[in-house]
């Protein structure tokens, strides 16, 4: 919960907060419901909006909460149709999110700290060190803001291909009872600024509200968490929000090389890792994501192949090959087209659920891993 002057903000609390929010005031259960949905499904700025509360409550509420808002300071948008939105967080902080339009089926890839502590060698943003963790408020203020751009300018949708589907739409195509435009946000993935998993106690509420039915209605299989390996978290996000998807960020397979471009592993190492992945509450025929980058001459071998089927073989899985993207400050190549192919061919021919991750957004460094949020001074 976030608090300014000590005012509670209101777009960081799940229902439930805001019930008790109200019931500490002495106010019906009901209001809550109707605050919820004029925040989240009308994207009301201020109390004011709320034509069906009492002038009254209203009045009582702009005294002791607020209705906090995010406006990015820029958007840059990519060839391929890929937008990046850059949010000034107000105390010299900067987030990115990314909006991936794929088939009609709008993504948002968005962050859950400003830097990360994570330091994984081949990622941008792992060379911004962690500042803080964004609140749950900022969390979804940034789902909120990409929607109200959408409305005002419906993004331009890239020839269909399908790259990248398998991560970004982890369902089938069962109408899920929802009419959508090209303006709709269909998927939530977790995998901007910082480790999602390295701030729980922000990130879980957040999530309620995305696929709360009177907040963001979103579907939990179209949500979408991704980490490096922080095993005892994984186990609380089975807990406590097991609808959701998981990704694992392995991106290796011997412990060796997982520890150099990883340092999470020399903490939580493969096999440990792999244990909680086994362990995690999969509903229905759902699978745990296995996000690989592929980083030339260093993990694209075929016996990298072999050793990663064996790894994963007894998860439900499918893999995600995403071939590095090379960066100013960084050493790592990418890997050529033929080990990428034969990697990809392998794994296809025995029968694992494979996608190979077109870059989308290089143009304007918003592919995976290169996410560094930079604030314009002056």
């Amino acid at each position: 919960m976030t608090t300014v002057n000590a005012k509670t903000d209101l777009k960081g609390l799940t229902l439930p907060d805001l019930e008790r929010f109200l019931q500490g005031k002495g106010k019906e259960r009901f209001r809550a419901t109707q605050i919820f949905k004029w925040i989240f499904q009308q994207d009301a700025h201020s109390f004011e909006e709320m034509t069906n509360i009492s002038k009254a409550l209203r009045l009582e509420l702009a005294e002791t909460a607020f209705i906090s808002n995010l406006e990015p300071e820029a958007v840059e948008e990519g060839s391929d149709g890929t937008r990046k939105y850059l949010f000034n967080l107000g105390d010299g902080n900067g987030v990115e999110s990314v909006l991936i339009p794929i088939e009609g089926r709008n993504t948002l890839c968005i962050s859950s700290q400003a830097g990360c502590a994570m330091a994984c060698e081949f990622c941008l943003t792992g060379t911004f060190k962690l500042t803080r963790n964004l609140t749950t408020a900022e969390i979804v203020n940034q789902i909120m803001a990409v929607k109200r751009d959408l409305l005002k300018n419906p993004p331009t949708l890239p020839a269909s291909g399908g790259e990248g589907r398998e991560i970004f739409d982890d369902s089938d195509d069962t109408d899920d009872g929802l009419s959508h435009s090209p303006a709709d946000i269909r998927n939530i993935v977790m995998m901007g600024m910082g480790e999602p998993l390295h701030n729980l106690d922000n990130v879980i509420p957040a999530i309620k509200i995305m696929i709360d039915g009177n907040g963001l209605q979103l579907s939990n299989r179209r949500v979408t968490v991704s980490t490096c390996g922080l095993v005892p978290e994984m186990e609380r996000l089975g807990r406590e929000l097991p609808n959701v998807n998981l990704a694992v960020s392995l991106n290796a397979t011997t412990d060796e090389l997982r520890d150099r471009i990883m340092p999470v592993n020399r903490k939580y190492p493969i096999r440990e890792l792999l244990r909680a992945c086994k362990a995690f509450p999969l509903p229905g025929r759902r699978k745990v994501t296995f996000e690989y980058v592929m980083l030339g001459g260093l993990n694209d071998t075929l016996e990298d192949a072999k050793r990663l089927l064996r790894l994963i073989s007894d998860i439900p899985n499918k893999v995600n090959l995403i071939p590095f993207n090379e960066h100013e400050g960084c050493d790592f190549k990418a890997p050529t087209r033929a080990a990428v192919d034969a990697f990809h061919k392998y794994l296809i021919d025995r029968n694992v659920t494979v996608i190979t991750r077109d870059s989308r957004g290089g143009d304007i460094s918003a592919a995976c891993g290169q996410l560094k949020g930079k604030l314009r001074k002056g």
